[in-house]
């Protein structure tokens, strides 16, 4: 909820960004992941699952280029 009056200064805006970040990420039980918070699943996703390694599939130093 807002104060009234707005915010005072940036620094409590940044700060309440930051609170709000880490609850939407670390707190906030979302429903379509089986009611876990979304740091959660994604800790326990790549706990099973290995990163795949790219190194077969080179990009060319001139991709992107004109």
């Amino acid at each position: 909820m807002r104060p009234h009056g707005g915010r005072r200064s940036i620094g409590k805006v940044e700060w309440a960004v930051a609170e709000y970040i880490d609850w939407f990420n670390h707190r906030r039980l979302h429903g379509e992941i089986d009611h876990v918070p979304p740091a959660e699943y994604e800790a326990a996703y790549w706990a099973n699952h290995t990163a795949v390694d790219y190194g077969e599939t080179p990009v060319l130093a001139e991709a992107g280029t004109r």
